[in-house]
């Protein structure tokens, strides 16, 4: 008869032990839920972290990380539900809400090469022992490129462009008055060397000292004399 109790107590036991094992593994896990997909069409979204845990009175840490493998670190929350200090990625604007089972990151300015799964992660640091989060499914965050139309300009933000107008307008026309003034005095200038040249090639100019040549002095022969 012992030998039977023994027997059926064996399984009985391991049984049992399974069985608080995995009931201790689940207490020492908290479980998330997360949307499985937001659409950003204005550059901001909300994603809450639904958890099965009540951070009342705990010393928490709560992050939200991107990617498959969660290798980068968008924002997190660390300290309790009364003081909560928060750290965000350069490259994230983003804030932090707490809630008892609930923690909502506000993420704006998002780009389209952010679009990515994220995932949120829970960390209870005391009171001991230490538990965290089941990884979930993840959120896929989808941006959409924003096609902005043109706002119309006020008058304030005209006038440094209607001043640089003015500007530019002086100088060129500065720039004008001077270059047709060089011009003038060029032409003038030629004029004058035009005039002194033709007054020159019309001026009469005196011959100089000519050469006079004289006849060799020959005497007059008296031709009568020799008639008679």
């Amino acid at each position: 008869m012992e030998s039977k109790l023994s027997v059926l107590s064996s399984p009985l036991l391991s049984l049992l032990l399974s069985l608080s094992l995995s009931l201790s593994f689940l207490k020492n896990k908290i479980l998330v839920k997360q949307s499985p997909m937001l659409v950003v069409n204005d550059n901001e979204v909300n994603l809450s972290c639904k958890y099965t845990y009540n951070l009342f009175s705990k010393e928490f840490r709560a992050s939200l990380y991107k990617g498959a493998d969660s290798a980068v670190e968008v924002c997190a929350v660390n300290g309790n539900h009364s003081h909560p200090l928060q750290s965000t990625n350069k490259e994230f604007n983003c804030t932090v809400k707490v809630g008892n089972e609930t923690v909502t990151f506000y993420l704006q300015d998002l780009y389209v090469n952010q679009t990515d799964i994220y995932f949120c992660k829970l960390e209870v640091l005391y009171p001991p022992p230490y538990i965290d989060n089941e990884k979930s499914n993840g959120t896929i965050i989808h941006v959409k490129e924003k096609h902005l139309c043109p706002s119309p300009q006020s008058p304030e933000s005209s006038k440094p462009f209607w001043a640089l107008v003015v500007v530019n307008g002086v100088l060129v026309f500065y720039s004008l008055l001077v270059t047709v003034a060089l011009s003038n005095c060029w032409m003038k200038s030629k004029r004058n060397r035009m005039h002194q040249s033709d007054y020159m090639n019309m001026t009469p100019r005196r011959p100089g000292p000519t050469r006079r040549h004289y006849q060799p002095y020959a005497p007059t022969r008296d031709f009568a004399a020799y008639r008679s």
